[in-house]
């Protein structure tokens, strides 16, 4: 086995290199003036099982073309397979065409990774299920339910615990936290006018005197999340607090989340942390051990959706 890391997050690569006990392979990764990418691999790979670290996050272009020249890279050394480890997929929102004259670009990343020679995918939470089927190689998508699950449980409190989905698309992941530890749900309906914003929010369920978890797999600009936590309070809960898997959070997201009813917002460190220092309500945890095992299994040819039950 031989761990890749690019530059998109190498704190996350080395702490699945750490609970694999494989080091990370000598790799050098350079821009030149004209802001071309240049990887090289310093250490033999030939007939290896490859596995590249590299989520998509932003900035997104430059890191999914590190990935792809990283991936030809391997190929062109003589690796046996090739598995890119993306725990944050980027793209993944462009997943059908909503408009006419607009491209799905996740099909397209798809399409340009198969192209370059991965013989595998290793990924987190895409944010739709059917984009595993873009791929005509294997997928696999991992859950942050299980990281998630020893911090939920100190917060839970049996019949005052409620999981609330921020839109009708989430109703599956907040029924399977329900389901993980005995709550209800509950369903913020929103009226969206631009993208990141809402006209309007209303709570479907009851809320009231309970302890709200809104869960949902990606947080951007931190907009809607704050809306519709505000609106959960409004209809009479007695705190919320968020646990989503990837934190992009754009702009200024993490002074919107400082600055909201939020008691804390959870996120994995599937993309790195880049929120200024002081934020109190902010809070990461790490995905390195769950990619690790993942990564172990596939290497030595076990299942990987056992992980989950």
């Amino acid at each position: 086995m031989k761990l890749i890391s690019g530059t998109a997050h190498p704190e996350l690569a080395q702490n699945i290199a750490k609970y694999l006990e494989v080091p990370l392979c000598d790799v050098m990764v350079k821009a030149f003036p004209d802001g071309e990418t240049f990887v090289k691999i310093n250490e033999n790979i030939r007939g290896q099982d490859v596995f590249i670290i590299q989520p998509t996050c932003p900035p997104t272009n430059s890191n999914l073309m590190e990935l792809l020249i990283t991936v030809d890279a391997a190929k062109r050394a003589s690796a046996k397979r090739i598995t890119a480890v993306i725990p944050f997929f980027g793209y993944a929102r462009q997943d059908r065409k909503d408009q006419p004259r607009v491209p799905i670009t996740a099909k397209l990343v798809a399409n340009l990774l198969d192209a370059a020679g991965v013989n595998r995918v290793l990924t987190m939470d895409l944010h739709a299920g059917q984009i595993q089927g873009f791929f005509d190689i294997p997928v696999d998508d991992l859950t942050s339910r299980i990281v998630f699950g020893n911090d939920i449980q100190q917060y839970l409190e049996p019949g005052d615990t409620v999981f609330v989905s921020p839109d009708a698309g989430g109703v599956v992941r907040a029924r399977k936290f329900a389901d993980m530890y005995a709550g209800n749900i509950a369903i913020v309906d929103k009226k969206r006018s631009a993208p990141g914003e809402c006209e309007a929010m209303n709570v479907i369920g009851d809320v009231k005197d309970k302890h709200a978890i809104l869960v949902d797999d990606i947080v951007d600009s931190g907009g809607t999340l704050c809306q519709a936590a505000m609106a959960i309070m409004d209809s009479g809960a007695r705190s919320v607090r968020a646990y989503i898997t990837h934190g992009v959070l754009s702009g200024k997201a993490c002074d919107t989340v400082e600055k909201s009813v939020l008691e804390e917002l959870v996120i994995t460190d599937s993309i790195a942390d880049h929120c200024p220092k002081g934020m109190t309500k902010i809070r990461q945890i790490t995905v390195g051990n769950l990619f690790g095992e993942a990564i172990r299994r596939v290497h030595n040819e076990e299942s990987v959706s056992t992980l989950f039950n």
